[in-house]
């Protein structure tokens, strides 16, 4: 690499860090970067933490959210955060596996029973533990967000049985959880980043993915794949992390701002998680 592009690349991680988080006029600005599309209730809850944010200090924190992977995937969203070249960032706990080990068991198969189960788990001793086992990869847990329950989504025929699977390329997040679930049931498990999934189903890069209903949906997948067949293998939550650069340069008075902020932006989205799954299911169904 030559000489002058490695200064460009410095000044621009440079950039990204000074715009992260920055101060001016005792006002605190923050940016969310995240992979959603607007229209989920994931992306609009934290639009809410936001809006508490603001209310809570006054117009002193300011939270500003960047929605369909306008600062990069999950993957390097995740990277920012660790040098402080990004604020904040909501990923799967799938791909958050990737950068601490402990989250792989939300990829395991059928761990929860039920709703209630899961988000007693979530508001539990060891559940806000293991948010917090987070730090020392440069990373703050602040909250979980309910993704639903992920199903498999293909193009041309239904999953009904494990077999069904069989030699079909099906996508998966980049969590080696996942692909081991994949390639136990038969198919071909093929990591992509979301953003190009569309198009990889419409090329045939994969036969199917898997993925809750609002994200099916509103990416529009159901335009290629005519099949949804509702499994609910895995309750993969969404979390809601803060770079430990930016946190421990907060005051503790703005660190309560946030984490209150999140933990009511979390009931928020708690609360109506529940329609939207089942609205756009029987969206899909009067499409097809």
């Amino acid at each position: 690499m030559r000489l002058n592009s490695r200064i460009k690349i410095f000044l621009a991680i440079g950039f990204i860090f000074l715009t992260a988080c920055s101060k001016e006029s005792g006002v605190r600005r923050i940016k969310i970067g995240h992979g959603l599309d607007q229209s989920h209730p994931v992306h609009k809850a934290m639009l809410y933490l936001a809006d508490r944010a603001a209310q809570k200090s006054n117009g002193k924190i300011q939270i500003t959210v960047y929605p369909s992977q306008q600062l990069g995937t999950e993957r390097e969203c995740l990277e920012l955060l660790q040098i402080g070249s990004l604020g904040m960032t909501k990923v799967s706990s799938s791909v958050l596996e990737g950068f601490v080990p402990d989250f792989k068991v939300f990829s395991l198969p059928f761990i929860f029973v039920n709703d209630k189960q899961k988000f007693d788990f979530f508001e539990s001793s060891s559940g806000k533990d293991l948010l917090k086992s987070t730090q020392k990869f440069w990373l703050r847990g602040l909250c979980y967000y309910d993704a639903g329950s992920r199903s498999f989504y293909t193009k041309d025929k239904p999953i009904l049985t494990p077999d069904d699977l069989k030699g079909l390329k099906i996508r998966t997040q980049e969590s080696p959880t996942s692909v081991k679930l994949v390639r136990a049931l038969g198919g071909s498990a093929t990591p992509i980043a979301w953003g190009e999934l569309y198009t990889a189903l419409q090329q045939g890069v994969v036969d199917g993915a898997e993925n809750n209903p609002p994200s099916f949906f509103l990416s529009r997948h159901y335009e290629v794949c005519k099949f949804y067949s509702l499994n609910e293998h895995t309750s993969v939550p969404d979390v809601l992390l803060i770079s430990t650069v930016i946190w421990d340069d907060l005051t503790p008075q703005e660190q309560q701002w946030i984490q209150e902020a999140a933990d009511e932006s979390y009931q928020y989205q708690k609360n109506c998680g529940k329609k939207p799954r089942k609205k756009h299911l029987r969206k899909f169904k009067k499409l097809v």
